[in-house]
């Protein structure tokens, strides 16, 4: 680890910190945060841009790093080793540390002892009680230091008196590690792509014109004086105004006020209607202009609830789409690079995250984390498989014994590799078998190449008496033939011909399309044929001399 000589809070720590990927940023890179979105952290080292710090923020960070001054000699008691504040760095990944000792083996990390921390079930185990960011936090520090554990501890305290105390011990736990150093290898990514979007003020509804006063007026000769006529013309003018096409936050924001707009209208027209009818018991005119526009303000209400539900919903809809298609395409790209479709599917749970939410901003940023947690997810199952697929290289001599590959990939290093060697090992074994079998069996008969030399040549170099022997006709069979050539050869275990037979003096029965022998007679063609091969050996042993 290589130390840095910063003072907290200055500004070349500042700057030491927007050039690493830090500790205590970790958490938000994995979409952990309760304090910051992984798009907040991704706008703020993309654009130098930090929040400012309210007041009330900054007692709280001031508290913070008094209580972790005053806890720190309690760490030492428990360490039994002093500890000193630092600012480390292994490569692009930091941490800062709250202490460290000289040897560098033992960190500590303090925070301030707070609800969700108090009535935490507190144990001297693996620290498995605690929320996942601050794991995430201390695994960093550990990545970064070599250290073998931290003392977590959160403490309260008034004034310079501690008020309760809380610690247990944390060590690595490798499938935190592997998901900080795949988070940060995709953020690295994001952030050199990243460009930085138009600012938007939060949507806040437009003023609305408001419609005017409805009044009607019954007089003594039950005349009406009312403004219907005037009033109408302002709603229709404000309803054609109305944006049927809202595509930003700020657009639905206008069209929700627009929807309260008209029910107020509706129930004016109610109250003016209700009004006059208490003055006269019946004035169609009047009750028609108003029944005209209050339907016409409440039709058109309902148009645009209808058009703001469907609108957002559309666009839900494409954000969940994008999402899931960036997703795809990612993946699509990792099979590209292995060179083959071995990448399993990786879960995402895009409707989850954005389920309870209605503006479009934020429906975003949660989609946006929960993509970079599948990507990382997924560079992860790319990285298996391909040093899977590396192993396999060395044993392309036993393929055959790896149909399922596309499904052993996708296990850990540890458990492909102990299957490769199983499976090498039988495949070993059996060729070995093989061998050896083949090893026992007794070498085929091959005729020597000779050339031109042929079975009526053979028989004619053989001795007068052989000739005659082999010649002479077969005894007579008593029964009709049955036994069959293919039957003859398969008894013998190398295939004859009937050609070949009758040189020896055994005619076939020619029955259809068989060629049929007396039973009787195999073991005079056994015997002929032993004395047919003798003779052959010793002809060819004579010539070969």
């Amino acid at each position: 680890m290589k130390t840095h000589n910063l003072i907290q809070g200055s500004q070349a720590w500042h700057d030491y910190r927007a050039n690493h990927f830090n500790a205590s940023d970790a958490p938000a890179m994995l979409g952990l945060s309760p304090y910051k979105s992984r798009s907040e952290l991704l706008h703020e080292l993309a654009t130098g841009q930090t929040p400012d710090v309210d007041p009330a923020t900054q007692r709280r960070f001031d508290d913070g790093h008094r209580f972790e001054a005053l806890a720190r000699p309690l760490a030492e008691k428990i360490i039994g080793k002093d500890l000193y504040p630092v600012t480390g760095s292994e490569g692009k990944l930091s941490a800062s540390f709250d202490g460290l000792t000289m040897a560098e083996d033992t960190a500590f990390e303090h925070k301030t002892l707070n609800e969700a921390l108090r009535y935490t079930p507190w144990d001297e185990g693996n620290g498995d009680h605690l929320p996942p960011q601050y794991k995430v936090q201390m695994e960093q520090q550990l990545l970064v230091s070599g250290a073998e554990r931290v003392l977590f501890m959160a403490s309260k305290w008034k004034g310079d008196e501690l008020v309760e105390e809380r610690h247990c011990w944390y060590t690595s736990d490798p499938a935190i590690r592997a998901q900080i150093v795949s988070g940060w290898e995709q953020f690295a990514k994001d952030l050199a792509a990243y460009v930085p979007p138009e600012v938007i003020v939060p949507a806040k509804a437009a003023p609305q014109m408001g419609l005017p006063a409805v009044s009607i007026q019954v007089t003594g000769s039950i005349a009406l004086i009312d403004n219907l006529a005037a009033y109408g013309n302002s709603l229709t003018a404000y309803i054609e105004r109305i944006n049927k096409k809202p595509e930003t936050d700020q657009d639905f924001a206008d069209l929700e006020a627009t929807v309260k707009t008209l029910k107020s209208a509706e129930e004016a027209l109610d109250a003016a209607e209700a009004g006059a009818l208490a003055q006269t018991e019946s004035i169609d005119a009047m009750r028609k202009a108003v029944a005209l526009y209050r339907e016409t303000a409440r039709s058109n209400r309902l148009l645009v609830e209808k058009l703001v539900k469907a609108e957002k919903e559309n666009r839900r809809n494409k954000l969940l789409t994008e999402a899931a298609q960036t997703l795809r395409d990612h993946i699509k790209g990792l099979n590209e690079q292995i060179g083959k479709p071995y990448m399993p599917e990786i879960q995402a749970d895009f409707q989850g995250v954005i389920k309870g939410l209605k503006s479009l901003d934020s429906m975003k940023d949660k989609l946006d984390t929960e993509v970079a947690s599948a990507k990382i997810a997924a560079n992860e199952a790319a990285a298996r498989i391909g040093a899977n697929l590396v192993h396999l290289v060395g044993f392309a001599d036993y393929a055959a014994s790896f149909p399922d590959v596309a499904t052993l990939v996708q296990k850990s290093f540890d458990d492909f590799t102990a299957v490769v060697a199983v499976r090498v090992a039988a495949a070993k074994e059996d060729a070995a078998k093989r061998e050896a079998a083949q090893a026992a069996k007794p070498a085929p008969l091959v005729a020597p190449a000779v050339p031109n030399v042929t079975h009526e040549a053979v028989v004619n170099l053989m001795p007068a008496t052989v000739r005659k022997a082999i010649a002479a006709p077969a005894p007579a069979a008593t029964s009709e033939p049955t036994l069959k050539l293919g039957e003859i050869s398969e008894r013998l275990g190398f295939t004859l011909t009937a050609d070949f037979l009758k040189v020896l003096g055994f005619e076939a029965t020619n029955v259809k399309a068989a060629k049929l022998f007396h039973e009787e007679d195999f073991p005079a063609i056994c015997q002929a044929l032993i004395t047919h091969i003798s003779e052959v050996c010793e002809q060819f042993d004579a010539v070969s001399a």
